[in-house]
């Protein structure tokens, strides 16, 4: 089902990225955005409110029909996990209770990780720093697909299928590319997330726990939310490795499409990303951006010049200091 993708390898550069030299550029011209660093009062209560929304969830399936309950999962839960594993993701950079009380936002990371099912904040932090320090380095960013997912999925339907199967790939990248020792707070995540698995299985029995790991499955897979994975880093356009998204969903994903500005400053909590465009309103306006996640997702399935070889890769070089 169409033909297959010419590129035959990833596009390599031998130049930094180019977040760190436009974050010098536009702090020298406006030194006030500092201000916007720093943690996001209202973020814990927002995932509070959110976990509570999924366990009354978790109550509510437990006596549905099995049709509802697939129906609920894919309409509602898998929105709502999605959502988390971008609080999640937002947790990552302290943006809960600050840089002072790093482990607090550990720890919260895996209570927000509850609802999702698969225990994976404690990894997805480590692996996440790596990622905004070493963007597309060689061995390093593994969301960075590998040179198997780059050959194989080289169909329209083949990169149909790679993009359901897309936590998967996420899931084990890790493992191939930059598989690191387990830490603590890893086999912590994991007791802490299976114990309450079980404990949801006990007390409500299977639909409850289908419910949370479908929509998890399902919400980063085929999904209007998961557009994202491929809008940020792939190139669409030569020469660009880092796009942004202004639309709507960004009101239901902690600002994560204003994706040029988040690594640019990282340490900038998601809600106050659009202030930053708004103030270095020239540094942003004129780099390729979106409008629809879904439309990302059916170009890059469409277009026979797309494949997860899209991206840019290079070589770093002196010392690579990684979490």
């Amino acid at each position: 089902m169409g033909n297959r993708v010419p590129r035959e390898d990833y596009e390599w550069v031998y130049t930094d990225q180019p977040h760190a030299d436009r974050r010098k550029l536009i702090l020298a011209k406006y030194p006030e955005i500092k201000s916007l660093m720093g943690p996001d009062p209202r973020l814990k209560w927002i995932v509070c409110m959110m976990v509570a929304i999924q366990f009354l969830a978790f109550y509510l399936v437990k006596d549905l029909d099995w049709k509802w309950v697939l129906f609920w999962t894919y309409t509602f839960g898998s929105c709502i996990n999605h959502s988390m594993t971008l609080a999640i993701h937002e947790i990552s950079h302290n943006t809960a209770f600050g840089n002072t009380k790093a482990l607090w936002n550990r720890y919260f990371a895996m209570f927000a990780n509850l609802p999702i099912g698969l225990p994976y904040s404690a990894s997805f932090k480590r692996y996440h720093l790596d990622h905004h320090r070493y963007l597309g380095g060689d061995g390093v960013d593994v969301d960075i697909p590998t040179d198997f997912e780059g050959w194989f999925f080289c169909t329209r339907l083949r990169k149909l299928i790679w993009i359901i199967l897309q936590p998967l790939f996420y899931a084990f990248r890790p493992l191939c590319i930059n598989p690191k020792p387990i830490s603590q707070l890893e086999l912590t995540n994991v007791l802490i997330q299976t114990s309450f698995n079980v404990l949801l299985f006990w007390l409500w029995g299977a639909k409850p726990v289908v419910y949370m790991l479908a929509g998890s499955l399902l919400g980063m897979g085929l999904h209007p939310i998961s557009g994202h994975f491929i809008a940020e880093h792939y190139m669409f356009l030569k020469g660009h490795e880092t796009y942004s998204y202004y639309g709507s969903l960004n009101l239901l994903t902690f600002n994560v499409g204003y994706h040029n500005e988040h690594h640019d400053f990282p340490s900038i909590p998601g809600c106050r990303l659009p202030m930053v465009k708004k103030i270095a309103a020239e540094y942003y306006e004129d780099l390729p951006q979106y409008t629809s996640w879904v439309r990302v997702l059916y170009d890059f399935i469409m277009d026979d010049t797309l494949s997860p070889y899209s991206r840019v890769k290079r070589k770093l070089k002196g010392d690579v200091k990684q979490e």
